[in-house]
This record gives C-alpha cells, sequence and structure tokens, in this order.
C-alpha cells in the first residue's frame, strides 16, 4: 500500500566526496534537506520522490572552502539555493535493491541521473511511529552542471576532480 513518508532529517545524511589534488578525498555534506516521498515500501518500483537540499548548508568541515562552494566559481547560492531531485523511475533489480532514475537540478542545468537504492527495512521506534530506512548511492559529474571552477596543478592534473561521489542514508517517518 502506497503511503506518504516524512524524512527525518536528525536520522538522515547527504553526503559527497571529490578528489583533490589527484591524490586523495575530499568529503562533506548539506546539512539541511527535506524530501515528499510517496512508496509502497513492499514494491518501489512505483515510488515518487522529490528531494531538495539547501546548498547553502554545505558543510565539509573548513569555512572558506565551504564559502568558495557557496560562491559564483561553484554553487552561486544566492541565485541558485537548491539542488533538486525529482523522481521519473523506479527499477527493481534485486531482492531490496533498486535503481532510481530522475532530474537532478543543480543551478540551472536539469539532467537524468540514476542512483542505486537499498531498501534497510522498518520498524516501529518506542513511540509507536512506523519507520524506514533507505541506503543512495550515486555518482555525478560536476561540470555537466556548470560546476566548471578548477586549477592546474604544477605536477600536472588538477586540483578538484570532476567526479561527485554521493551518499544518502535516509530514514523517514509515516507522514
Amino acid at each position: 500500500m502506497t503511503k506518504k513518508w516524512a524524512v527525518d532529517s536528525a536520522h538522515s545524511s547527504v553526503d559527497f566526496s571529490v578528489k583533490h589534488m589527484m591524490i586523495s578525498k575530499v568529503k562533506g555534506s548539506f546539512q539541511d534537506f527535506s524530501a515528499e516521498v510517496e512508496a509502497d515500501v513492499n514494491d518501489l518500483t512505483s515510488a515518487k520522490i522529490n528531494f531538495t537540499i539547501d546548498v547553502s548548508s554545505i558543510d565539509t568541515r573548513s569555512t572558506d572552502r565551504d564559502n568558495h562552494l557557496r560562491s559564483a566559481d561553484f554553487f552561486e547560492v544566492e541565485k541558485y539555493p537548491s539542488i533538486t531531485f525529482n523522481s521519473t523511475k523506479a527499477t527493481k533489480v534485486g531482492d531490496d535493491e533498486y535503481e532510481l532514475t530522475g532530474n537532478v537540478t543543480i543551478k540551472d542545468v536539469t539532467k537524468e541521473e540514476t542512483f542505486k537504492v537499498e531498501y534497510e527495512g522498518s520498524g516501529k521506534d518506542p513511540w509507536g511511529n512506523e519507520k524506514i530506512g533507505f541506503s543512495v548511492d550515486g555518482k555525478l559529474n560536476r561540470k555537466d552542471y556548470g560546476l566548471t571552477w578548477n586549477q592546474a596543478l604544477e605536477t600536472g592534473g588538477v586540483l578538484v576532480g570532476e567526479d561527485i561521489k554521493i551518499n544518502l542514508q535516509i530514514q523517514a517517518q509515516e507522514a
């Protein structure tokens, strides 16, 4: 049975990582996000998900880097305050595994992307609220969305990688 679910942001996370100097990865997260979810947890192929991230909530554990990411060199948060995802299709690929396809909008660019989703299960919290959990993994090319700033390194290569790895841990309760 299809139900509406509200993301419990206190028990969820939106994390990412990107190569830095071609030798390591920098990790970060977005602290403020919300979602509208309509889904039958027994069959997610009919799920409808609209996810919104407040870009100004970016946190890479470096104030200077976070401010640079908010600037016109990257996200331009004054002009483009949100990243959105609107699902268009979910395909079952395993017992509790799905591929979720939808439109991602960053800045003024919208592209279709597909993410791996694993349904982690459901249960009742101590207050009797039904909760469900999901893990989401994917990868975006930042240049596809106009996030093109970079700097060449003297030793060759670039300061910031193109591929952004995405990981979401989502807990939701019936709305």
